[in-house]
């Protein structure tokens, strides 16, 4: 599988908690979870480490910040720079408190963030 089933049931669990409505989906190999028709969070297993990834979409304003917490990194992919997104890595979300504070930076940023769906 290409994301941790537990690592989806805790997001899923935290988010359950913080906000109303969200949708979950298989999303590039891993597990996107989407509030309002935007990306919000994916977990998935980073393929050169083996070890679950969080990529979360928390705005460009919270990036510099959160750049200062343990396993966080700026979200690159093929060489491409994703603003206002981060990974975090397992060390920086194992703990619950962790978790719960990557879900809701994303949470708070989400009204701010553009939707991708088309109309």
């Amino acid at each position: 599988m290409p994301y941790s089933e537990y690592q989806k049931e805790r997001i899923e669990r935290v988010l359950k908690q913080n906000v109303k409505q969200f949708e979950g989906r298989a999303f590039m190999g891993g597990y996107c979870f989407l509030l309002d028709d935007k990306m919000c969070l994916v977990i998935r297993v980073d393929k050169k480490t083996g070890k679950d990834r969080l990529l979360a979409r928390i705005g460009e304003n919270a990036t510099a910040a959160a750049l200062t917490r343990k396993g966080c990194r700026p979200a690159e992919m093929n060489g491409r720079l994703m603003k206002g997104f981060v990974f975090v890595d397992p060390e920086g979300f194992d703990l619950e408190s962790d978790l719960e504070h990557w879900i809701q930076l994303a949470i708070t940023y989400n009204p701010f963030a553009k939707s991708s769906k088309k109309n």
